[in-house]
């Protein structure tokens, strides 16, 4: 690989200990991605700026980001990874890195991306998982859930969701898919879209969690969705539970393909 090519990784990461994903030079916090970039300088011994798929809030976790950066020097795919991971704490994870065509970047370039908010429906707060999922006491209708979320689908103005802070010149985003299915003691909310507004993610799952446990009726979250004011909706969903798990681009980059998973529970 010859120096100034483009390499593109993907990223697993556990959000629990970090600032959200962007560099914030100005604050004393870490973000996930001061981390990687100082590991991948090391490995270059030189500085290298990454450029990644979605950033994530404080506390969001990263399955399958996907980041770019140009390197300054001739290392093999093999080292960035290796030597990446030598350099990175226990909860940031670099998976592969290939070479990538000059035109490719890894938000720009993406077609899609796909979130899954992980909810523990149990009476009691679990003893395990602390900061890898939300929990909920009150028993949540998976099907009710799951048939409200079906009025998120298509192109749709998503103000109704959107972060006060968000800096989208565009409240509209396509939505491609949505369900919501019960795992065992778990509730799965999984929503794939061409890109996500600030926040949209955890102000849909605070909405219909709030549905779920009937403390909204059926039929409020299109009732939101049409009003467009995100004062009326419910409460934004902690952070905790939500996984960044895929993100889709062209197939002629030939990006290596990955499970969604979480981890925690398999499968695509």
């Amino acid at each position: 690989m010859p120096p100034a090519a483009r390499v593109a990784c993907r990223v697993e990461y556990d959000g629990s200990r970090y600032s959200g994903w962007q560099s914030q030079p100005h604050l004393d916090v870490s973000t996930v991605q001061e981390t990687l970039e100082a590991a991948l300088s090391r490995v270059a011994n030189a500085p290298v700026r990454v450029h990644c798929a979605g950033r994530t809030d404080t506390g969001v976790h990263g399955h399958n980001q996907i980041v770019h950066f140009d390197s300054p020097v001739s290392r093999s795919p093999k080292a960035w990874v290796l030597g990446g991971n030598a350099n990175l704490p226990f909860d940031v994870r670099l998976h592969w890195a290939v070479p990538v065509a000059g035109e490719f970047h890894a938000r720009f370039s993406a077609t899609a991306r796909r979130y899954r908010y992980i909810i523990a429906n149990t009476p009691v707060r679990p003893a395990h998982l602390g900061g890898q999922v939300t929990w909920q006491r009150r028993p949540l209708d998976v099907g009710l859930m799951h048939s409200e979320a079906q009025c998120l689908l298509g192109e749709q103005d998503f103000s109704a969701f959107r972060a006060a802070a968000c800096q989208s010149n565009s409240p509209f985003r396509n939505v491609h898919s949505v369900s919501v299915e019960r795992r065992g003691a778990l509730l799965v909310i999984d929503i794939r879209a061409n890109a996500f507004l600030h926040h949209m993610v955890r102000n849909i799952a605070g909405s219909l969690m709030a549905v779920g446990s009937g403390r909204a009726p059926a039929g409020w979250l299109a009732q939101l969705l049409a009003g467009r004011d995100r004062t009326v909706a419910a409460d934004t969903a902690p952070p905790d539970g939500l996984y960044l798990v895929d993100v889709s681009y062209p197939g002629h980059f030939g990006l290596p393909a990955t499970p969604a998973g979480p981890l925690l529970l398999g499968g695509t």
